[in-house]
């Protein structure tokens, strides 16, 4: 092609970018006006929904939207109207715990927040398989809290939580939502205590270590022990791969991990939502002798897990249990050959294992997902010395503190600010991205049964006892008023309507009630800026323990060391290993401190109009269609590895210290660092642990877990992100520009 085409050719394509850009400005515009409207509409249907003569039958056509949906904004227009009805605690009387019998329509999922605590948003429900490895087992994992990352080494990547998809540009002032309270006098004082006879206790058992091998869909190469094999796997459906992989390899194998490929997703063409696709995938006809997995006894191991990227699917064959899921549970395998896979798996078990100089966790076994493993692992470090202060387990809160606390506490903070609180064109695009950040705050924890601290009880308190109960481990109601004069970020996160769940006000003068960790509260009063003000309205407040410390010491230790061995690995491919290694053990610590969550378990059933008194104690109307009702109702299980206070604590520090925290430099000084000692109007994005800035700071990087790691840049000027998809594609540039000259 001559120069001069060439160049003739770049023109053109930069007025079709103009083009572009015009366009999706206009469809952004349009976009922004008709939310603007829903929200409105929405608004009118609540306001009209309170009249005593409302009906959702006449509401509906008016708002030329469902019943369903009237009753969703509404739910007192339902024909039962039990949305604040607390679920069955784990305390309640057996008559409680048992209501009629349900109807056989009845189906159960994960990830939704308890009726009992109103204006909460509920999940998506998907068909969700119990999942976990443990012999021994008998309460139910927790699918929602089982995302596996991304595969990078930070947590700005690993995918949100169910209750905090990535957020939009806001389009209209979002509706605030509204969180629930601790009921006044003796009720309330009723939920702080624990859960009677069940606690966290150390495994007396040993691990069943289940064989894996590693297939790559793609080419049908198999990594088998030390064996290298080339597979045929036809379509690569189900049958056809369980077919070949058994013909090769013995039935002691009960796992395989598909490491590139995405059979699940053969048809997605033919499918409307890319979960029908994998369901279609994992249901599709077996060989004879094939069924779906239907359990061992106590153990839950059972049924499919139904998830549109990282499905879990299970089969038996006589005594042979095996499941097919993916090896990105674990960490992205950038294209790695299934050797260096399987690799990468033996070098994760061999750092778990080791015994010296420091003894880690000798009777580790890789479990199914990193979250399995991280918990199995924990149990392992629980202290049986007799003496030791929970030698009998650490015991699990009651239900209600527990759903408290899964309303109330979100994950990481994931925000896109956008003109005009910022420029337009920014200088420079900067990611800095805080390493291993949740390793970093897993020293204390709160254990036992929280004490209240009422608005009183705070007010009464000397001014050192206040500091004491902030700094420890607890979770505060608040009144919060930022500063009239207040022009940076905002510091405490406001739960609203809609999809993002939470919002982090900022605008001077504002006051919002919200609840919030201990370290946030403190950030907000002790910020090198300005402090606000904090009204406290109630509060939980533990003994200080170290439940996690041992745990993630030993995790980080084996994080460490690998890390350190991928940089003076001798080859590529083993260099590789090791990077793939100690990403693995950052998924089983970042995974394994967000199943301590354990998402309330949600029941749906349906009964025919005229039959409403059928519908269980404690749930409530979802929908009307006709002459079917649909309900839901939500139960928090005897789970004793329950622990929201731990996974919320850990949380919430990490939070404060995105906004500011402090590293060692060289000489022994310490520099503070985080958002707020950048710039007003300088903060383009949060993402987790991850700030995206226009500032280019000169921060010390020592490689500790909760340092800053610069990880992308782009030295030019950009137009600011008005939107995900363009914030995406700065995050990709600004990382491919800072490693263009990285080995590839």
């Amino acid at each position: 092609m001559a120069a001069q085409t060439y160049g003739d050719g770049l023109k053109e394509l930069r007025g079709l970018r103009d083009e572009v850009m015009k366009a999706e400005k206009v469809r952004d515009r349009a976009q922004k006006a008709l939310d603007k409207a829903i929200a409105a509409r929405d608004n009118k249907v609540k306001q009209l929904g309170v009249h005593e003569q409302a009906k959702a039958e006449r509401i509906a056509p008016a708002a030329g939207i469902s019943v369903k949906d009237v009753v969703d904004l509404v739910p007192a227009l339902g024909p039962q109207s039990a949305a604040a009805a607390p679920a069955a605690p784990d305390s309640a009387p057996a008559a409680e715990k048992n209501p009629p019998e349900e109807p056989p329509a009845v189906t159960e999922r994960t990830g939704a927040t308890p009726p009992a605590l109103p204006q909460v948003q509920a999940h998506q429900a998907s068909r969700e398989a119990p999942d976990e490895d443990s012999t021994a087992r008998t309460a139910p994992q927790e699918p929602a809290a089982e995302q596996p990352p991304s595969g990078d080494s930070s947590e700005a990547d690993a995918p949100a939580v169910a209750d905090e998809p990535r957020d939009e540009a806001p389009a209209s002032e979002p509706v605030m939502r509204t969180l629930p309270s601790v009921p006044e006098g003796p009720e309330g004082d009723r939920w702080f205590a624990v859960a009677p006879n069940l606690v966290s206790e150390h495994p007396n058992f040993t691990q069943k270590v289940r064989p894996a091998v590693f297939l790559d869909a793609t080419t049908g190469a198999l990594a088998f022990r030390d064996r290298r094999v080339q597979l045929d796997l036809g379509s690569r459906s189900a049958a056809e791969i369980l077919t070949a992989v058994y013909a090769t390899v013995p039935e002691s194998v009960g796992r395989i991990y598909i490491t590139a490929g995405d059979p699940w997703h053969r048809d997605a063409d033919r499918h409307r939502y890319l979960k029908d696709a994998v369901a279609a995938w994992l249901d599709a006809p077996l060989p004879e002798g094939w069924q779906v997995d239907t359990g061992r006894g106590k153990d839950d191991l059972a049924g499919h897990y139904v998830h549109e990227r990282k499905p879990v699917g299970r089969w038996q064959r006589g005594n042979l249990r095996t499941e097919i899921r993916s090896v990105t549970e674990w960490f992205d395998s950038e294209g790695a050959d299934v050797t260096v896979i399987r690799q990468a798996f033996v070098l994760t078990l061999q750092a778990l294992q080791k015994e010296k100089p420091t003894k880690r966790f000798p009777d580790a076994v890789l479990m199914g997902s990193p979250s399995q493993t991280g918990r199995d692992l924990w149990s392992r470090t629980i202290s049986t010395k007799k003496g030791s202060r929970w030698a009998d387990g650490y015991p699990v809160m009651s239900a209600e503190i527990r759903q408290l606390l899964h309303a109330t506490s979100g994950q990481g903070r994931t925000e896109l600010i956008t003109p005009p609180r910022i420029s337009e064109e920014l200088p420079q695009w900067t990611e800095l991205d805080r390493t291993l950040a949740y390793g970093k705050h897993t020293w204390t924890s709160g254990v036992g049964a929280p004490r209240r601290i009422t608005a009183h009880a705070f007010d009464s308190m000397s001014e050192k006892d206040k500091t004491n109960a902030l700094f420890a481990p607890s979770h505060w109601q608040v009144r919060v008023t930022i500063p009239d004069d207040w022009n940076h970020v905002g510091l405490l996160p406001a739960a609203v309507e809609g999809d993002r769940s939470w919002i982090y006000p900022h605008e001077g003068g504002r006051t919002f009630v919200t609840w919030a960790g201990g370290a946030e509260i403190n950030a907000a009063l002790r910020n090198p800026i300005q402090p606000w003000k904090i009204e406290i309205l109630d509060g939980l407040l533990w003994e200080a323990g170290a439940p996690l410390r041992e745990w993630s010491d030993k995790l980080k230790d084996a994080w460490a060391e690998l890390a350190s061995w991928a940089r003076a690995a001798g080859t590529d491919e083993l260099r590789q290993a090791y990077k793939l290694a100690s990403r693995a053990v950052r998924s089983i610590l970042l995974y394994g401190i967000g199943s301590f969550a354990q998402r309330p378990r949600v029941t749906t059933g349906t009964v025919q109009r005229g039959h409403e008194r059928e519908i269980p104690k404690g749930a409530h109307v979802v929908s009307m269609e006709g002459d079917t009702i649909v309900w839901e109702r939500t139960s928090v299980s005897r789970n004793p590895w329950a622990h929201p206070e731990w996974s919320a604590g850990v949380w919430s520090a990490a939070r404060a210290a995105l906004l500011s925290t402090g590293v060692k430099n060289q000489d022994g000084t310490k520099t503070h660092i985080g958002a707020l000692h950048l710039p007003p109007g300088s903060i383009v994005a949060f993402r987790t642990d991850a700030i995206y800035t226009s500032e280019l700071p000169n921060w010390p990087y020592n490689g500790d877990p909760g340092d800053y790691l610069l990880k992308g840049h782009l030295p030019y000027p950009v137009a600011a992100p008005t939107n995900e998809q363009e914030f995406y594609g700065l995050q990709a540039n600004g990382r491919a520009w800072l490693n263009k000259d990285a080995p590839q």
